[in-house]
């Protein structure tokens, strides 16, 4: 499984980045708008900072509700930074969302349906093109249903129908949830970056280090 980065935070994105463990960014105008500053600059700034990633999320704004405005807002987007082709253009899990996918798909412009929370919405947006379906998991245990169950099911159903979309699971939210989607057959986990914080932490990994020091120590001074 790999890993993205949910976030706009440019810190955040170089950190995770020069880990070496980043394959991607998602990132939303909700994101951007916390950063206070233009949408279309920081994605400019996240492509310049992470060049070797296969995918940087930008998302057409809420108020594009029909496919002509997404595509319209898609094509502004995908300028960004020369026609980078790492920019996937990020559609809403509607009719018109996925009337903007297939559009987009097939003109070989990568795409990321989001809010998706059944089976049924991912193998429409599977079937419209979409390089990329994002089931949400947080919100759907916020709601006592199981996100991981969700992405365990739309994993099976792309695997009996032999399609090519690729599974992110988002709206992460510990640890607990990456392992689980990783094994449910998540293709991609996006996270917070406390969230990979965590996930390369250990208790007993920190005592080893400390024991491994001390004895480091002791057989110096013994030498």
């Amino acid at each position: 499984m790999k890993y993205f980065i949910d976030t706009a935070n440019l810190a955040d994105i170089q950190k995770a980045y020069k880990v070496g463990i980043l394959s991607g960014v998602t990132t939303n105008p909700s994101l951007v708008a916390k950063e206070g500053v233009k949408f279309e600059d920081r994605i400019a700034e996240i492509l310049q900072a992470v060049p070797k990633v296969e995918s940087v999320s930008a998302e057409v704004t809420p108020d594009a509700l029909t496919a002509e405005e997404m595509i319209a807002q898609a094509n502004e987007l995908i300028k960004i930074n020369n026609y980078d082709k790492n920019i996937t253009i990020k559609l809403p899990m509607t009719l018109d969302g996925l009337e903007a996918c297939r559009y987009l798909s097939d003109k070989g412009v990568k795409t990321n349906v989001t809010l998706i929370f059944t089976v049924n919405q991912a193998l429409l947006a599977a079937r419209a093109g979409a390089t990329y379906v994002s089931p949400f998991l947080g919100r759907l245990d916020d709601i006592s249903e199981d996100g991981v169950q969700l992405v365990s099911k739309v994993a099976e159903v792309f695997r009996i129908h032999n399609l090519e979309a690729q599974i992110i699971a988002a709206s992460v939210r510990h640890p607990d949830h990456v392992t689980r989607v990783a094994m449910a057959g998540a293709h991609i986990a996006t996270i917070p970056f406390s969230v990979i914080e965590q996930i390369a932490k250990h208790p007993l990994t920190d005592q080893g280090i400390e024991k491994f020091a001390a004895d480091w120590k002791k057989s110096k001074f013994e030498l």
